[in-house]
């Protein structure tokens, strides 16, 4: 569980509790939310690959323990993103196609989803976040690795910049509604509106448990201020450039993806689209052309 013994407050929302009284709940019973702790598996294979010669063996060892990942892990390294053109059929043999950063970045992100199983009706968020961290993963490299930003750092980011949302769902399935009108808010930024429903955002929750689960500072602070007013706007935040970079990347992923399955693009990307792209140094033509290529890339997979 993820809340403390105020547990038992919590209400069906079929009892008949008035939207005020559910309201003033989540305010208060919010911030008794426990962040879930870092997986152990994780903190097994940073030790192993922290040697200055990791043993890929002991290391296929760790994460054969858990089958689901290392199917996962599997399935990431034969993807059309890192597969080599051939089969990928053993776990040592993904490590060899992702590299070592890789697979430990993948397989917190596995970790992640594993820890937030029992979640129901998670099933688009996580295709969402997984679509986006490829294409994350793909732009970095396209665009030459700004801001010093690595494919590999970009694809984590973008898997865990909102892993706050599940963490609020736990405890309060009424969250639901909060990221909907979140979402279709024009004037106000999206975690503006968490807050005034919940007293913090989601983006705040999930730097928290990214700072917990030993993520680099400036992806803690790329989830932490990815909606917040033009976040990469360097005016509004002092952000370090490569967070920056980061929060632009991890938009026009979601902007590209969106555009390859025929969606609108976010009202994210209407407030912050213009500001990521100048942080990234794309034109209107440019940005044609990303999209074209993105489109292209999938209609050959």
């Amino acid at each position: 569980m993820f809340l403390n013994d105020s547990d038992d407050l919590l209400t069906d929302p079929r009892s008949g509790a008035r939207p005020e009284d559910v309201e003033a709940r989540m305010k208060v019973e919010v911030r008794d939310i426990g962040i879930p702790p870092r997986p152990s598996i994780l903190a097994e294979i940073e030790q192993e690959t922290a040697k200055d010669e990791p043993d890929f063996i002991n290391l296929a060892r760790i994460l054969s323990q858990d089958v689901g990942l290392a199917a996962s892990l599997i399935k990431v390294a034969n993807s059309s993103y890192f597969s080599p053109g051939r089969p990928v059929p053993t776990v040592q043999e993904a490590m060899h196609v992702l590299g070592l950063r890789i697979v430990v970045n993948t397989v917190a992100g596995l970790a992640l989803q594993q820890v937030f199983k029992n979640v129901p009706n998670l099933e688009t968020f996580w295709e969402t976040s997984a679509a986006n961290a490829q294409a994350a993963n793909w732009l970095a490299r396209k665009l030459g690795q700004k801001f010093g930003i690595r494919p590999e750092d970009a694809y984590t980011f973008a898997l865990f910049r909102d892993c706050g949302i599940p963490v609020l769902l736990i405890p309060f399935p009424e969250y639901q509604a909060t990221l909907d009108a979140a979402e279709a808010e024009q004037a106000l930024s999206f975690t503006d509106v968490e807050e005034q429903a919940l007293g913090l955002n989601h983006a705040q929750v999930g730097a928290d448990m990214a700072r917990n689960w030993k993520m680099p500072e400036e992806t803690c602070l790329a989830i932490a201020h990815h909606h917040g007013c033009n976040p990469v706007d360097a005016d509004q935040h002092a952000l370090p450039e490569r967070t920056k970079g980061l929060i632009a990347l991890s938009h026009l992923a979601d902007y590209l993806v969106r555009h390859q399955t025929g969606r609108q693009p976010g009202t994210a990307w209407q407030k912050h689209g213009i500001a990521c792209l100048a942080c990234l140094s794309i034109d209107q033509e440019k940005l044609d052309a990303l999209a074209a290529d993105y489109l292209s890339r999938y209609n050959n997979d």
